[in-house]
């Protein structure tokens, strides 16, 4: 039998974002994959209520502005997730290597964490506090299709993890 059925009933997925998603189809898309993602953990969705950024905001009201988004995150963590945290400048991964890490992960915790920044990023204590950071990529995504994209990755890397010809 392989390891992940052993965390079934006690693995724990939490997805962090800043912000309100608004769209439908996103939303039916995240809660798609959501179910799929149930029969290997918890999963859990929190939204954070993201700061109004002013236009030609300056670099210390976009600081002052991080910094309220990253403590509303930080107090959503505990010591013990490893915490996955979304970021340009991130190491790019493929699903299988990230299906890899969340293998080395769930040696060290039963929570993996997953935090999407808002439109400004991440503060950077939030950054310091993450386990890894990682990058689906050059480009920028919109913050509410990030989370239907890391959602779906998310399940992709359990499927592989599982030998699964889903990835295929």
């Amino acid at each position: 039998m392989d390891v992940i059925f052993c965390y079934n009933k006690i693995m724990k997925v939490k997805i962090i974002s800043v912000g309100k998603l608004k769209e439908k189809y996103l939303k039916d898309g995240i809660s798609e994959y959501v179910k799929r993602l149930s029969r290997f953990a918890q999963v859990e969705l929190i939204e954070l209520v993201d700061e109004k950024t002013p236009d030609n905001a300056s670099e210390k009201e976009n600081e002052q502005i991080l910094l309220k988004e990253g403590q509303r995150i930080l107090a959503k963590l505990s010591e013990r997730d490893f915490v996955f945290a979304m970021a340009i400048e991130g190491k790019l991964i493929s699903s299988e290597g990230l299906s890899e890490t969340f293998e080395r992960a769930m040696q060290q915790s039963s929570t993996l964490v997953f935090i999407i920044g808002g439109s400004l990023g991440l503060a950077p204590q939030v950054k310091k506090r993450a386990n890894e950071l990682i990058s689906f990529g050059r480009i920028t995504l919109p913050h509410q299709l990030m989370r239907l994209v890391l959602a779906e990755q998310i399940y992709r890397g359990f499927m592989i993890r599982e030998g699964s010809p889903y990835h295929k």
